[in-house]
């Protein structure tokens, strides 16, 4: 599914931008300029605070359309999106550059996550979802069968061709697609020479400030109350994605949810919710669904490894840890 995984309150970063007569901006009025289109089921928001409102609403313009053209090469909901087609055929000739970026990526993090990262757990989706449609889970057997086409190393890619190497196979890039919205959106406002946006496609990326005094800023929710924070964060210029088990459940406790443990066949069982910093979308996206799957202690130990990430996990209990550099 490519349903927007609302796990933030981004409001707390929206605003108007005033006339700024100090710091940075050296007394050039700012205008803040916003736009929104529909992409990844749901609206897509940007954004920016620019001294020139046309070339703003250009600059918008052109990074929802990036944003919109990621989300029709790779959603499930489309019979001519590119992974829709190599999930029916096998096969997809003459990938998309885009796409190989983000399958490149994909195979990168399987690799280092030891695959708790894995985009072929689609087949885990589709018979949970069966099931779902006739109240009940899965049966072993059907699970098992499920589990049986889970294999990350099976995804075979060159620049001509992507390939599944057993019939059957599907991949979901759900877990990692809208984080890369945001990074082709934000290439597209730089190239513009926008310096101030923010970016909402259900995850979350910023340039520079909303004024010269007050950093962009958002909510991250409470896993167990829509209506609560767990937290607020400056965007310190990085990217926020947001996994839960709340978004889209089998059961109404949240033990079988969207996200797969490739090695059980089932949901992880510590997790709530995994908040991630990074410098990319495309890396706090991944990173978010990979923690989801690693736990608190292999989640927090990632994290270590890698230069300007870092997490906020809250367990079932409401428990919460964050790595040591989190930001505020």
């Amino acid at each position: 599914m490519m349903d927007r995984r609302t796990f933030m309150a981004s409001g707390l970063g929206l605003g108007l931008a005033l006339a700024n007569s100090s710091g940075a901006n050296g007394g050039v009025q700012l205008h803040s300029v916003s736009g929104a289109e529909l992409a990844f089921g749901t609206t897509i928001t940007i954004e920016v605070v620019h001294d020139d409102r046309a070339v703003a609403e250009l600059a918008i313009a052109e990074a929802l359309a990036a944003a919109r053209q990621v989300d029709r090469l790779m959603t499930l909901h489309r019979a001519d999106s590119q992974v829709a087609i190599l999930n029916r055929t096998g096969v997809l000739e003459r990938p998309h550059p885009w796409l190989l970026q983000v399958l490149a990526h994909a195979r990168e993090l399987s690799r280092h996550s030891e695959g708790a990262f894995d985009i072929t757990v689609q087949p885990l989706w589709n018979a949970f979802s069966v099931a779902s449609q006739q109240d009940r889970l899965p049966s072993e057997s059907e699970r098992r069968a499920a589990m049986a086409l889970v294999d990350w190393r099976q995804v075979q890619v060159t620049p001509q061709r992507v390939s599944l190497a057993r019939a059957g196979m599907a991949i979901t890039l759900n877990g990692i697609a809208q984080g890369f919205a945001v990074d082709c959106a934000r290439a597209v406002l730089d190239a513009h020479g926008i310096r101030h946006a923010l970016l909402d496609t259900g995850e979350f990326g910023a340039r520079g400030r909303k004024t010269a005094q007050q950093a962009w800023t958002i909510g991250i929710r409470d896993p167990r109350d829509a209506q609560q924070l767990a937290g607020v964060l400056p965007m310190q210029q990085r990217c926020v994605a947001t996994s839960g088990d709340y978004q889209t459940v089998f059961t109404t406790d949240f033990v079988h949810h969207h996200i797969f443990d490739p090695a059980s066949g089932d949901s992880p069982l510590e997790l709530a919710s995994v908040t991630v910093v990074a410098p990319t979308g495309l890396q706090a996206d991944g990173l978010s669904t990979t923690s989801m799957v690693l736990g608190v202690q292999r989640a927090l130990a990632l994290a270590a490894t890698l230069a300007e990430v870092d997490v906020l996990l809250i367990d079932k209990q409401g428990r919460a840890w964050r790595s040591g550099n989190w930001p505020g």
